[in-house]
């Protein structure tokens, strides 16, 4: 509780004590003895002031400047409208009971925004650069790339490097939910925002400060509370246009009956003044944008980052998924798993295609490249990399004579007669001087726990599981069999893949979305154009933060069935809170105007329907039990 929730709860506490006081005062008729109307004004209206001067006065201030209709105005009016009928204790009741709603919204405002303000603290406030054998606390924008910082046990990891001195464990939890510590020694890459564990570590800048992992987390999380989900637009257009017509009514209701009809001038009054307490908006103005944030907050706690309420209302709506097989349902890891020399012996066929994939970075090259480099070198000087084609693989020149080595699609297009391998992983055929020379087999490990995961999504009322991969149809498919993928389209292209996201979207209904899921890296045209872009396995990876919608912190595909079971269970309650809280002043708002509902019963149609919407928007805090598998 802050400094000014403090002086709230002091004035209310005060302010309790004094209408107690004048409640026994009133009831015992001890006001009526006193026989001083102007006394009894001023000490009700000192009471009042003592516990709703600032409404008052936001409401006096929000007038001046164009903006008149809000809750404010409406207490404001309508305690004034009491004191006008001599109703002095009723109005102070309305205001007393008003701030208690305030304080007890602001307490759950900030008790939902811990979960997303526990994340502001992975921001570190220096980093330690070694001068002349001392350490100098600087500020982490004022560290270089290639400038070499010192991380002490305990501290905050500042800026992205790679570790060149030490060994220790790295407690990554506050980016990824997850307590399970990584071991790091020189060479590996780190992050900012993660805690160094036991030992002193030395790690060489890669990134400024502005364009650290940390940065690009925190201006997510800062940026989710903009993008508002269609119900909270509603909401913010109703009580727009929803306040005028009541204050309009209130006036209709206070003036005509007396005007027309000879009516009691303060009865009509009275009711005028419990129309306004009962019709102002805060249960739905502040209830619904909470369930929201608590949701946000909820995920965050997790380790999932959604960059907005309006892509945590889309996750609820998901009808299919999309999932990329590389790094996102496989690991990644490709390892050889067999060679098939035709015209040359497996070692030369393995040569051949190291020599080919020398100058790659993808993944299957690099594992060509290891298997061959545990007995061999490679002599650069003897390969000239031509060309590198997109989704057929390489050309280039050894020895003078042209190599090839890539998928079936670039031997045809080279018109070398090929044997087909069926082996399940990726092949690689290789053709030297125009002849087939063999094929190397490499196959992926799927992640631990997809399985389980993609069943939990169905559970979760997933219609449809859909697998996109550039690798062959035979592999793709044995890969989709195993996880229980309910659809597969192999030999795909990176533009492909767009095109096969947007015929799957033309399938789904109005209300239907879908989903893309992704490593980040190579898949961001496709994050984009899906209705929910989610990049799993992103530690550090600019391309997914950027894209993707929602971001997984590690890469634990199990999370996708969380972030639907919290979306699900906010949009449930932001629901409940608008049926309730609209059903409730509907029909106290029907006994107000007819004389049946009191002042008191307002107060309940305000704050009480207040204090229990959001009670019932903090639900989204809770983990359920679907969340925790």
């Amino acid at each position: 509780m802050n400094k000014k929730q403090k002086k709230m709860r002091m004035r209310i506490i005060l302010a309790s004590i004094l209408f107690i006081v004048f409640f026994v005062l009133e009831h015992t008729g001890i006001w009526e003895q006193m026989d001083n109307e102007m006394l009894l004004f001023l000490l009700h209206l000192t009471l009042y002031l003592l516990i709703g001067y600032d409404v008052v006065w936001k409401a006096l201030r929000n007038i001046r400047r164009g903006q008149v209709f809000d809750e404010n105005f409406l207490m404001m009016i309508a305690t004034f409208g009491a004191f006008g009928v001599q109703d002095y204790l009723e109005a102070v009741a309305v205001m007393l009971f008003y701030q208690i709603g305030e304080l007890f919204q602001g307490y759950a405002v900030g008790k939902s925004r811990q979960s997303i303000s526990d994340m502001m603290d992975i921001c570190p406030e220096y980093a330690n650069i070694e001068e002349d054998g001392k350490l100098l606390q600087v500020d982490p924008d004022e560290v270089e790339i290639g400038g070499v910082i010192v991380v002490k046990p305990g501290e905050r990891i500042p800026l992205d490097g790679v570790v060149v001195e030490g060994e220790s464990m790295i407690d990554t939890a506050a980016l990824t939910g997850e307590s399970v510590p990584r071991r790091v020694s020189p060479g590996d890459e780190i992050i900012s925002g993660c805690v160094n564990g036991n030992s002193i570590i030395k790690v060489q800048v890669t990134k400024l400060f502005e364009d650290s992992t940390v940065t690009k987390i925190l201006e997510l999380v800062e940026n989710a509370s903009s993008k508002k989900a269609k119900i909270e637009n509603f909401i913010t257009r109703f009580a727009k246009y929803y306040t005028p017509v009541v204050t309009v009514l209130a006036v209709i209701l206070a003036v005509v009956p007396p005007l027309l009809f000879g009516q009691n001038w303060g009865e009509w009054i009275k009711r005028a003044c419990t129309f306004l307490v009962i019709s102002c908006p805060c249960a739905l103005v502040i209830s619904v944008p909470l369930g929201f944030f608590g949701g946000i907050g909820a995920a965050s706690r997790k380790g999932i980052m959604v960059k907005g309420s309006n892509y945590l209302e889309a996750v609820s709506k998901i009808h299919t998924i999309v999932f990329d097989k590389t790094g996102t349902l496989t690991k990644g890891e490709f390892k050889v798993s067999k060679v098939v020399g035709v015209q040359c012996s497996e070692e030369e066929l393995l040569e051949l295609a190291a020599y080919a994939e020398s100058y790659s970075n993808h993944p299957i090259a690099n594992s060509i490249l290891e298997e061959y480099q545990k007995n061999h070198s490679v002599d650069r000087e003897r390969i000239i990399l031509e060309e590198e084609i997109a989704g057929h693989g390489i050309r280039a020149t050894l020895d003078g004579k042209e190599l090839l080595a890539g998928n079936a699609k670039l031997m045809k297009q080279k018109k070398i007669a090929y044997t087909e391998t069926n082996s399940l992983g990726t092949v690689v055929y290789v053709a030297y001087d125009g002849a087939f020379m063999g094929s190397i087999t490499i196959s992926d490990e799927m992640k631990e726990g997809v399985k389980e995961a993609i069943v939990g999504m169905k559970q979760q009322g997933i219609q449809k599981c859909v697998m996109l991969s550039g690798d062959r149809r035979e592999t793709a498919q044995a890969v989709a069999s195993e996880l229980g993928i309910d659809e597969v389209h192999a030999n795909l292209l990176p533009a492909d893949k767009v095109s096969k996201v947007e015929e799957l979207l033309e399938q789904l209904g109005e209300k239907e979305k879908l989903a893309f899921v992704g490593d980040g890296i190579n898949d961001a045209p496709v994050l984009t154009r899906a209705d929910v872009g989610i990049a799993m396995g992103s530690l550090g990876q600019d391309a997914a933060i950027e894209a993707a919608d929602v971001v997984l912190m590690d890469d634990d595909i199990g999370k996708i069935v969380s972030i639907i079971g919290i979306s699900r269970k906010t949009i449930g309650i932001v629901k409940q809170n608008i049926v309730f809280a609209l059903g409730i002043k509907l029909v106290v708002l029907l006994l107000g105007a007819l004389g049946i509902a009191n002042m008191w019963a307002a107060v309940f149609a305000d704050v009480g329907v207040s204090v229990i919407a959001i009670l019932n928007s903090m639900r989204t805090l809770k983990r359920s039990k679907v969340e925790r598998n």
